[in-house]
């Protein structure tokens, strides 16, 4: 396989490290937390290095750690998150191109730096340690790099040795699957494994990466499909993907979902609300980049004291991005499902979207009707990014369970 300069980098803690920086903290010494610090059962986003240290996991309630001595609790500031990941990835644009960049997360991004070296006249890890200390200089924050010969690589590195390096880098090469790769256990900690894949294996025999890599390709394939041919071949250190290839599939399959976590228990009638409100803001962000969608994808949770859920997808009838519309499928999806038990988290998406072009005619369908709210909806679109998203509203945004206004002075459901 053809041998490539991959760089992985991850920002350490970004939410929390962003909160040390604008306080000219250390994390490395800060007990600080992100968490909403009016609810003692608020998600905690992000841990300090410092406490992430002492064995404070990221996603649990801030109750859990308040005993802290000296704790800091910042309250979540999305937008000035997204600001500073656009600084970040500015600084990466400063070395190569858009194309050689894919953007895998908030936090975390991939460079093809193979034909930079040459220009730069740098190694791939001085080039790396380079773009570290000028994200540290200008922002004040820490980050790691895994560098490989391929993404898959690459990411590995990054999970499994940079963020314990003394120089935060580390690099994988092929040569060095068999010392550093295979004797991985248990396989969760490998990329691409979950936990309930790790059980499917175990039952199988297999529970390092090299027992997956000398497993029978066949066998894999017939229990678990594809993804059983490419965990065998993720094991072999094996990945054809290009980061410009990653770039126009990203551009081709894109969907679009929000999702909640409510902070209480709410009835099958109050969640149809929450549902319908989350409709209208995803068909409002279709309107806005001329899409529309032929699937729904509802997924519910219920309370912690009954465990459990469900996620569900549906092809619709016609492409749609009217609220009506969507909320119609939703609801269908949630009353076919609903196992009469609370509900505390609720996430809606759209997929399989096309440009707003062409339709499909059919002789159930009212277009006048269709045509007329679109125009409606379009028009209160105007409003609301002229004035506000709370500028105009149904009445029954004042019910006590509805969280549309709260939510809308959030970004991805958090504080701006």
């Amino acid at each position: 396989m053809k041998k490539r300069a991959i760089l992985c980098f991850d920002l350490k803690s970004f939410y929390a490290s962003v909160e040390c920086a604008l306080r000219n903290l250390n994390p490395y010494t800060t007990p600080l937390v992100v968490a909403d610090p009016a609810r003692a059962g608020s998600i905690v986003l992000a841990v300090s290095p410092y406490l992430r240290a002492k064995g404070y996991p990221s996603r649990m309630r801030l109750y859990e750690v308040n005993k802290v001595k000296d704790l800091i609790i910042a309250r979540p500031r999305m937008q000035t998150y997204l600001d500073y990941a656009l600084k970040v990835i500015d600084i990466y644009l400063d070395y190569v191109s858009e194309e050689d960049l894919f953007v895998y997360s908030i936090d975390e991004v991939f460079l093809d730096v193979t034909n930079y070296l040459n220009y730069y006249r740098l190694s791939k890890e001085e080039l790396a340690g380079k773009i570290l200390k000028e994200i540290y200089s200008k922002l004040f924050l820490y980050a790691t790099c895994g560098i490989g010969e391929n993404m898959l690589l690459a990411k590995l590195a990054l999970d499994l040795e940079s963020k314990k390096s003394k120089n935060y880098l580390a690099v994988w090469n092929y040569e060095d699957i068999k010392t550093k790769l295979w004797p991985v256990s248990p396989l969760s900690k490998m990329w691409g494994i979950g936990e309930r894949m790790e059980r499917n294996l175990a039952q199988l025999g297999i529970v390092t990466v090299y027992d997956l890599a000398h497993y029978n390709v066949n066998v894999l394939r017939k229990l678990f499909g594809v993804i059983g041919v490419e965990l065998y071949h993720h094991a072999n250190g094996r990945d054809l993907s290009k980061i410009q290839d990653q770039n126009k599939l990203k551009a081709l399959n894109k969907r679009y979902s929000i999702g909640q976590v409510l902070f209480k228990d709410y009835s099958l009638e109050e969640a149809k609300l929450i549902i319908k409100e989350m409709a209208e803001e995803l068909a409002r962000r279709l309107r806005l980049n001329k899409k529309m969608a032929f699937v729904v994808t509802l997924a519910v949770g219920y309370s912690k004291l009954f465990g459990g859920g469900f996620k569900r997808q549906m092809r619709m009838e016609n492409k749609t991005r009217l609220k009506s519309e969507l909320s119609h499928y939703y609801l269908i999806l949630l009353e076919n499902n609903y196992e009469k038990k609370p509900i505390r988290k609720i996430s809606i998406g759209v997929t399989n979207l096309t440009t707003d072009k062409a339709s499909q005619l059919t002789l159930f369908k009212d277009y006048l009707k269709a045509d007329l709210e679109e125009k409606l909806e379009s028009s209160l679109d105007e409003i609301k990014m002229r004035f506000s998203n709370n500028s105009v509203d149904k009445a029954t945004v004042l019910l006590d369970y509805s969280t549309k206004r709260r939510r809308n002075k959030t970004i991805g459901g958090h504080y701006a």
